[in-house]
């Protein structure tokens, strides 16, 4: 083994409400754990202007706060947090071994994978512009659809996530708009069904989004085209979301853990945080499609701290067995 290998009890993938999270807890059953935040330290909820559905903020916070603060609490009880990405795993030893950026090798007991997923998007210049700005995009509409009650919004997708988004934002905004690009709906016939009997729903169908249009700093409408006829309108709207699905974060560990066919994270274990490895856990969006929750994700940190905890007890009190036994 080279000098330049670490080992560690508890390695954290991830930097988000379920890495950090786990990390206070691991922190707290002295796992001494290291913490690599990723390519985009905090997760997705940096890129959120206003949280206003986490428990314990009666008046709201910003999204970048509050991971400043969740990392502030991890370091209190003494997590190491590292700049850094993991980039290549090998799950098939003894000790799980991870490399840093390509470079720095570590080993260690337990690992809690907490990579997230990103959400998808158009790729439109405007579409980024105001989704930076925190001015009128998101791709939450639970997370967001608060904002913009009483208002029009525009909501692209046609699957059943889209769908459900839609009917969401329904019962909140006078109007949804809802931009379908091909003559029919992906979504399951009673989600379509659904959407399509909600009063204040428009359906345009073969319609894409040209533009995101705004003032500068807030969304105030969406030009958008028919992909058959070319025909372009404007419609007015003060909120813009994309429902055209999300990516797990997960094509380094492809060939090391189970994966589902869209790359999300197996739990073997239901209602548990284990991976098909042992010693291997996962929290947050890496293993959720469903809920996908600032909050859902900072309970499974919890719950692959404390399962990273028991697997190491385990461990040392089949070695204390062993030991006696051979005494």
């Amino acid at each position: 083994m080279s000098d330049t290998i670490e080992k560690v009890k508890c390695l954290i993938i991830g930097s988000g409400p379920a890495g950090y999270t786990a990390a206070i807890y691991a922190s707290r059953a002295n796992m001494n754990p290291v913490l690599y935040q990723g390519e985009q330290p905090g997760g997705q909820l940096t890129t959120t202007n206003d949280v206003e559905n986490f428990p314990g903020y009666p008046e709201g916070i910003t999204g970048p706060e509050m991971m400043m603060q969740l990392q502030n609490q991890a370091e209190r009880f003494g997590t190491d947090i590292r700049h850094g990405w993991v980039t290549k795993v090998d799950f098939s030893g003894e000790f799980h071994k991870v490399w840093i950026n390509d470079e720095k090798e570590i080993h260690a007991s337990t690992i809690i994978i907490s990579t997230g997923a990103s959400a998808k998007y158009l790729g439109l210049p405007s579409e980024q512009k105001y989704l930076k700005l925190g001015g009128g995009v998101s791709a939450c509409a639970v997370c967001d659809g608060f904002f913009y009650r009483n208002q029009e919004v525009v909501i692209v997708g046609a699957g059943d996530s889209a769908c459900e988004e839609a009917h969401y934002l329904s019962k909140l905004c006078k109007k949804v708009t809802m931009l379908v690009r091909r003559d029919e709906f992906r979504a399951s016939k009673i989600m379509a069904e659904r959407v399509k009997k909600t009063e204040n729903i428009e359906i345009l169908y073969n319609t894409e989004t040209e533009e995101v249009l705004g003032d500068g700093q807030l969304v105030t409408g969406v030009k958008v085209f028919n992909n058959q006829t070319n025909e372009k309108h404007e419609i007015p709207a003060t909120g813009f979301f994309v429902a055209i699905g999300h990516k797990p974060n997960t094509d380094i560990f492809k060939g090391q853990i189970d994966l589902d066919e869209t790359g999300y994270i197996i739990n073997a274990v239901p209602g548990t945080s284990k991976t098909n490895v042992e010693g291997v856990f996962v929290s947050g969006d890496a293993a959720d499609h469903v809920y996908r929750q600032a909050i859902t994700a900072a309970g499974t940190g919890c719950m692959a701290a404390l399962d990273a905890e028991r697997y190491l007890a385990a461990k040392d009190a089949d070695f204390e067995v062993a030991t006696s036994t051979y005494n």
